[in-house]
């Protein structure tokens, strides 16, 4: 499997007006082959990947109008331009239902004004030096932060520059399988907002992991900087200090919370052979404009994310259920389905069986029994229920209450209705 390690650089002054112009001339070359091929298109002409270099940069650097192009790396701009291509292929493959999950809109111009610029080098661009400096070519030999060890070679490296002004590379590196000792727990998940998850595992324990709410802690100095930014005159130099202040918190922010779900993500991962998650649609969730910003401080799809990559790592398995589960309205100990559940309901007792239940672990047990259910099925078993009238049935059997014809990581479904 492959990953990135990502370190803080210190460039020179001079050093940091090379990047800058690497930086621009990167976006020049990816503007200039979405024009190139916008035009190929409207004209009805079939272009390939080598037209299209030779027109934007072999050719380009020619002329008076690109003429310094040629003043910084050409692998720099080559990596540009295949990602022009790539954005292009993912855009066709998403039309034709090649490519799964959302939908890819066509590739738009990069403006100079985005905060966050990158560039892309390859082997034959960048080298790691003995007195543990990385050199860029046409740019020298740049000062880094090693916070650890890199664990392979690195393929390629990429140069960014965040909002805030910090400088970073991030190294493509082959990271070799550390499988985990194999553990009898399983845990099933429920992802919330008042806590990031409620966990449920097979022993019949129950966890929770708290959600900090980074971004909530930061609100008033947000508020604050973004007051007295909307004083200043756009286009002056305060303006943008006040810009790069907030960039700051921000930064600060986005870095605690991935700390954060790092350190917890293993620690599940560790603890269970599998964890069980909802499929949920999080970008629909998000619509919801009450709990947009509650959403996204806690970082829902990261985290999930998080936990798919390390269980690849450690020999651990990652299964998603379906978001059309009724997970909080059902009871774990009957299979009940309530008629509804509003969110300002915590604790309920079913009507069937009299057991109390808390929303949260509730869920997270049903998810639990539905997601060995799903490995069940992949074993062949028989546990769907043959017939409507046989929904919730079984004793016992959560799973039996799921709806039937909610397939598994639906990209198609419209979203669940926000939970928190």
């Amino acid at each position: 499997m492959h990953a990135r390690y990502r370190y803080r650089i210190e460039p020179t002054a001079a050093q940091r007006s090379l990047l800058a112009r690497t930086f621009g001339c990167a976006r020049v070359v990816f503007n200039d082959a979405v024009r190139y091929r916008d035009a190929c298109y409207q004209a009805g002409m079939r272009v390939n990947p080598t037209d299209v270099q030779r027109k934007v940069i072999t050719l380009a650097k020619g002329t008076e109008e690109r003429a310094w192009l040629a003043d910084v790396a050409s692998v720099a701009l080559v990596q540009s331009l295949r990602d022009a291509h790539r954005a292009y292929t993912n855009f066709f493959d998403s039309l034709n239902g090649r490519r799964n999950g959302q939908r890819m809109g066509r590739p738009r111009l990069k403006s100079r004004k985005d905060n966050r610029q990158s560039f892309r080098l390859t082997r034959n661009g960048f080298t790691l030096r003995p007195n543990r400096r990385l050199y860029l070519a046409k740019i020298g030999e740049v000062k880094v932060r090693w916070s650890r060890d890199l664990p392979s070679e690195p393929s390629s490296v990429t140069i960014i520059r965040e909002p805030d002004g910090h400088y970073y590379a991030s190294f493509a590196v082959a990271l070799a399988p550390t499988p985990l000792p194999p553990v009898e727990r399983e845990a099933g998940i429920d992802l919330g907002i008042r806590r990031l998850a409620t966990v449920a595992d097979t022993a019949g324990g129950r966890g929770e992991i708290a959600n900090p709410k980074h971004l909530a802690r930061k609100q008033r100095k947000l508020a604050r900087l973004e007051r007295e930014k909307a004083r200043r005159a756009k286009g002056g130099r305060n303006r943008a200090k006040s810009t790069r202040s907030v960039a700051i918190v921000h930064g600060k922010v986005s870095r605690a919370r991935r700390d954060y779900h790092h350190k917890q993500a293993l620690a599940l991962i560790r603890d269970n052979q599998a964890v069980h998650v909802e499929d949920l649609n999080v970008a629909g969730m998000v619509r919801n404009r009450r709990l947009a910003k509650a959403i996204h401080d806690a970082g829902w799809a990261q985290f999930v994310r998080l936990l798919q990559e390390k269980a690849e790592r450690h020999g651990r398995a990652v299964v998603k259920v379906s978001r059309w589960l009724p997970s909080s309205k059902t009871c774990s100990a009957c299979g009940h389905v309530r008629d509804d559940l509003p969110l300002k309901i915590r604790e309920w007792t079913c009507h069937e069986c009299a057991a109390v239940h808390d929303r949260d672990h509730n869920a997270a047990r049903n998810i639990l029994a539905a997601g060995l259910a799903e490995r069940l099925n992949a074993c062949g078993a028989h546990v769907s229920p043959p017939s409507e009238e046989a929904v919730g049935a079984e004793a016992g059997s959560t799973y039996a209450a799921r709806p039937r014809g909610a397939c598994q990581g639906s990209q198609t479904s419209p979203s669940r209705p926000s939970r928190s």
